[in-house]
């Protein structure tokens, strides 16, 4: 017999659907509520609304597990490329070899932009934000692809979903060379997806760029962690637009939008300027821990997360990762040894315990990307590059749902009551 909940509202009770997920997460079926009680949920930040059934991607953030598809996150950021995880995410499956360089091929082959592209970066002040030239763009894309752009079209949605795949390095490192003057450079073919997007960031006409196989190694690990993260505040941008059948580039663009803000993929930016405030003017990881004890205007950024209660699977990967990409650049970094000491101390230290306030990716990331020289403003864009496979996915999930619906969230309206109006010349 299936379960259910009951709700009791002016003494009448109403059985409510139990849901049940496959890894046996369980939630109360409220679709019919309104219908059938005249009430609606009150649940500001959608803390506690599943808004979708999903196959992609399982959180536990209590056991600090994250899954694509079934596989650990550990387990792909070890063996697996970003494009083999990108497959799974879009197939379901992880490729065989074959699958695997037929879309590796796709992909390589469909990462040059249209020549008009060159000239759209002019349009953009020299100090625009990437992130905004880059969302601009991936919208642009649709107007150079309007024959197909229907989302219930299947054929057509794998093609745009190779497409914006193929065409978002290259669009992210045209916006870093446009904003330093310096000419763009074209993919190569031979490169691997990682390695072409640092050949087109750093490389010059004027002499050959050798991308480290550290380095490229390591773009691709931070891809891989920023893959998917179930129906955070830009996925669910990403569904919400795309339940309008709005295409994809638009809904891409939007979902890009989101992520820009400060309390989403900009955290790792507020990391790095929090160790660089620590480094001129603390000196000590310990004295500022003890600020932010006392002051609740002075936030640990970086630690804690809206849904990981535990440490951060990513952050473990990235902890790791952060020596060999120093030891790569032959560099030490003193924003390192500060981040060291701060997770050393906040982990044993009762306060930050009792808070589950433990590392998460953001912690690590931007110490990695400023150690390859990325500039700070470029960190959103290398998020962004990593989570389009996931938008897209549940993007095409969505599409292939018979349940899914526009999405329109209600309100509790708490504004003026009905009033006459009143002619201006009357009004006081």
């Amino acid at each position: 017999m299936a379960k259910t909940a009951q709700l009791i509202l002016d003494g009448k009770t109403y059985e409510l659907p139990v849901v049940e997920g496959s890894e046996g997460e369980r939630a109360i079926d409220i679709s019919k509520l309104r219908a059938t009680t005249g009430y609606i949920t009150m649940d500001p930040g959608y803390a506690n609304t599943g808004s979708c059934s999903s196959a992609i991607t399982y959180i536990d953030g209590e056991e600090g597990i994250l899954q694509y598809r079934g596989y650990p996150i550990e387990t792909l950021a070890k063996n697996s490329t970003f494009l083999e995880t990108a497959y799974l995410l879009l197939h379901g499956e992880l490729p065989t070899g074959d699958e695997l360089s037929k879309f590796t091929e796709h992909i390589t082959y469909h990462s040059l932009l249209h020549e008009d592209f060159r000239h759209m970066y002019r349009a953009f002040p020299l100090r625009a934000h990437p992130m905004a030239v880059v969302s601009s763009l991936v919208g642009t894309l649709s107007t150079f692809y309007q024959d197909s752009l229907d989302p219930l079209d299947e054929q057509a949605r794998q093609e745009h979903a190779y497409r914006i795949m193929a065409k978002l390095p290259t669009m992210c490192a045209w916006a870093y060379k446009y904003s330093v003057g310096h000419p763009f450079m074209f993919p190569k073919n031979r490169l691997s997806y990682s390695a072409n997007l640092l050949h087109m960031m750093f490389g010059t006409p004027a002499e050959d760029y050798e991308v480290h196989p550290a380095l490229s190694k390591a773009i691709d690990t931070l891809l891989i962690l920023h893959a998917d993260h179930e129906q955070n505040c830009s996925t669910s941008t990403m569904r919400i637009v795309g339940s309008s059948h709005a295409n994809l580039y638009a809904s891409a663009s939007s979902a890009i939008n989101a992520l820009w803000g400060p309390l989403h993929g900009g955290a790792n930016q507020a990391v790095i300027e929090m160790l660089q405030y620590i480094n001129a003017n603390e000196k000590s990881g310990r004295a500022f821990l003890e600020r932010v004890k006392k002051d609740p205007d002075v936030r640990l950024m970086g630690f804690g997360h809206r849904v990981y209660k535990n440490y951060d699977p990513r952050a473990k990967v990235l902890k790791e990762m952060t020596r060999d990409v120093l030891e790569a650049v032959g560099t030490s970094n003193p924003l390192l040894d500060i981040a060291i000491e701060i997770e050393e101390m906040a982990l044993s230290d009762d306060y930050f315990v009792q808070r589950k306030l433990y590392p998460n990716v953001d912690f690590y990331s931007g110490i990695i990307y400023q150690a390859m020289g990325i500039p700070v403003n470029m960190f959103t864009v290398f998020f962004a590059l990593g989570r389009m496979p996931g938008w897209i996915s549940q993007w095409m999930e969505l599409h292939q749902d018979p349940a899914s619906r526009i999405g329109r969230p209600r309100q509790i309206y708490v504004g003026e009551n009905k009033r006459e109006y009143v002619p201006i010349e009357k009004r006081g």
